[in-house]
């Protein structure tokens, strides 16, 4: 066999391992067409089979009818096929040995004068004439219930030459066969069979060399004199016996069949004519029955698709006291109790948002009034003790986040109550990017944090709503500043097919697993303890997440304890497009793992064990070892990381869509990778977000 060649060297083998089904390989197109051609007008059967429980029922009944027909059939045709067997070797017999009894006594009585076959003594008499008569006179007695062969002693291979005819009945004059020292020269048969022909080998060795009656099956063979007849099945019965010399001969009996085979053909007929009729019965009661059951099932599961819909008063309608009509009953209770809590949750659902948006409305009166207050008592600080003087400074900068918190409260309202309108159109997300960052840089100065924009060297076009996107990145942004302990803020922009990115990543505490989800939530936070010093209201991230389903994109994040964090905001380029990936990996390309990674092939392919090398863009990240320093000693501050070294991979012109992951679902598709074993017990607190 050739190197690289299917096994078996066949055609089959290079299909089993695949090649013809790669593009390029000889047959591959064509198989793959073909299978398309036969697939698609099997596609509808299928389709009705998958979803067609009464048809799956019926077909099952019908071939299980089937089997059950069938075994049962085989099973009568053969005990009616051996009883007829049985009764007819029982009658063949006792008429063979009848007729037997009969042959050796007419060989043994003496001859009279008057005799068909007279001679003055025994010996002298023609045993050729009387061999004709004998098979003739045998015959006549079986009416074509039999039929009679005489062969002479011997295996039948002699040549001599048959004397004379056989008469009436005996059928044709010269015949092969004939015996050495016996009399009887030649085979005789009545009703012109074919006396060598019609008995078997086996049959004659058996009569030859011992005594007994004999019997086989077989079949009785015409000469052509028969005008042609076939061939007909037969119970061929044998035995030795001696002619009126003292030689021994062969008499055979040939009983036919033909009776019993039709007998048995009319058996079969009935059998599948009745086997036929009660597969059909069966089907048709299968699909009676199942329709009686599957009818209520379709009922119920349209009803409730109409209940998923919205349209609550939909009921069964319920008839007779079985088991389907009390799961018709059940099943309207069911309804009834779902129609009565949906209603009291939306009742009270309406009246929880009603009451947020009117505290909310209700309470800006008054905080309008402290705000003027305040201000002025802020404004005079300077003329008042110091301890006063912080009073009026807290009181202010309470007073702010007071009413952040009540703007983030009527945000919410609206998501909440579906009020939310965006107001979309085409925007350059590097305008929205530059502001973002011009209004962080303050704090980022305060936090000794720089933050670099990779990716905008080129358009970032999206039809999406400025003022929504960019409260999205400045919470991101902000929280980035917060939680990154003076590292750098990378914020890296990408498009590519119909998606555009924007990734904000940090190198701080990080997340721990099960955090990314969680930071979503509304008041959540990592680390209660951890005191906001941006005067958060613990709403951003929800209302960021709600922004961002608002215009049918997702809000993910990322995480490692101690390796800093990911947000990354995907949005479809053209409004109401969906998603289908983001050109923006969720996890980063320096986290731990993907450095490991490069540094596994890179050292494979120093070594030469391993081709393929490292891949682009995989090399060493920011923070070049990462956020910690060596040994994993967080005592020791790392060195600022080149921001410039990394390839914007994902901002190529061009680049393919990451495929989107099986939980990158809005606001809450992550993944979190947990921290080694040596650098968990040195970890720090997350701050809240």
């Amino acid at each position: 066999m050739k190197p690289g060649r299917p096994r078996g060297g066949s055609r089959w083998g290079a299909l089993r391992a695949g090649r013809l089904l790669q593009d390029g390989a000889p047959g591959g197109p064509v198989l793959r067409l073909f299978v398309r051609l036969v697939r698609r007008p099997l596609l509808p059967a299928v389709r009705l089979w998958r979803r067609n429980i009464q048809l799956r029922v019926v077909a099952a009944t019908m071939l299980m009818s089937l089997a059950v027909v069938l075994a049962l059939g085989f099973v009568v045709i053969a005990q009616v096929s051996k009883g007829l067997l049985d009764a007819k070797e029982e009658a063949a017999q006792s008429q063979a040995a009848g007729g037997f009894a009969v042959a050796q006594e007419k060989a043994n009585t003496p001859a009279t004068v008057d005799g068909p076959d007279a001679t003055d003594n025994k010996v002298g008499r023609d045993a050729s004439t009387w061999m004709n008569s004998l098979v003739k006179q045998l015959a006549s007695g079986g009416q074509t219930a039999f039929e009679v062969v005489a062969l002479g002693a011997g295996t039948g291979s002699g040549s001599g030459a048959g004397a004379g005819t056989t008469g009436a009945a005996a059928g044709t004059g010269t015949q092969p066969g004939g015996s050495g020292a016996s009399g009887v020269k030649g085979a005789r048969a009545s009703g012109n069979v074919d006396p060598t022909a019609s008995i078997p080998p086996q049959l004659r060795k058996a009569v030859n060399h011992a005594t007994g009656t004999f019997k086989t099956f077989s079949q009785i063979k015409y000469t052509d004199g028969a005008g042609g007849k076939s061939p007909e099945p037969a119970l061929v019965v044998g035995k030795r016996l001696t002619d009126i010399n003292g030689d021994p001969y062969d008499l055979y009996y040939l009983f036919p069949l033909t009776q019993e085979e039709e007998s048995l053909n009319l058996v079969k007929s009935t059998i599948a004519t009745a086997g036929l009729f009660v597969v059909v019965l069966l089907s048709a009661i299968a699909w009676l029955v199942v329709r009686q059951i599957v009818t209520p099932v379709r009922m119920a599961a349209g009803i409730a698709e109409r209940l998923s819909a919205g349209r609550l008063q939909e009921r069964m309608k319920v008839t007779g006291e079985d088991d389907i009509a009390r799961l018709g009953e059940a099943f309207n209770k069911m309804a009834q109790s779902l129609q009565v809590k949906i209603q009291q949750l939306e009742d009270l659902s309406r009246m929880q948002r009603r009451f947020v948006s009117d505290v909310s409305h209700e309470l800006r009166t008054p905080l309008t009034t402290v705000r003027m207050a305040a201000d002025v008592i802020h404004d005079a600080r300077v003329d008042f003790d110091p301890v006063t003087a912080r009073s009026a400074e807290l009181l202010a900068g309470q007073l702010d986040r007071f009413e952040s918190l009540l703007a983030d409260l009527l945000e919410i309202s609206r998501f909440d109550a579906g009020a939310a309108a965006l107001e979309a159109e085409p925007i350059d997300l590097r305008d929205v990017v530059r502001r973002v960052v011009e209004g962080a840089e303050p704090l980022a100065e305060h936090k000794g944090t720089r933050i670099r924009v990779l990716g905008d060297t080129q358009p970032v076009i999206a039809e999406a709503d400025a003022r929504r996107v960019e409260r999205v990145l400045r919470n991101l942004v902000v929280n980035a500043v917060e939680h990154g302990e003076g590292r750098d803020v990378v914020v890296r922009l990408a498009s590519a097919g119909g998606a555009v990115a924007i990734a904000v990543r940090d190198y701080g505490v990080g997340l721990k697993p099960g955090e990314a989800t969680r930071v979503f939530n509304r008041f959540w936070r990592a680390d209660p303890a951890r005191a906001r010093t941006t005067g958060g209201t613990g709403l951003g991230l929800s209302i960021a997440v709600e922004d961002a389903r608002l215009h049918g994109g997702w809000l993910q994040a990322w995480g490692e304890p101690g390796g800093g964090s990911q947000f990354r905001l995907t949005l479809p380029r053209t409004a109401d497009e969906p998603l289908r990936g983001s050109p923006i990996p969720l996890e980063p390309e320096d986290s731990r793992a993907n450095r490991a990674k490069a540094a596994a092939d890179a050292a494979a392919a120093a070594s030469g064990t391993a081709g393929g090398g490292s891949q682009p863009g995989s090399g060493a990240g920011p923070g070049g070892s990462g956020p910690q320093g060596p040994g994993g000693n967080r005592a020791q501050a790392p060195a600022r990381p080149d921001l410039a070294a990394i390839p914007p991979r994902s901002a190529v012109a061009g680049a393919v869509p990451v495929p989107a992951d099986p939980t990158a679902l809005p606001g809450n598709g992550s993944r979190v990778v947990a921290r080694p074993a040596d650098q968990a017990a040195q970890e720090d607190g997350a701050g809240g977000r």
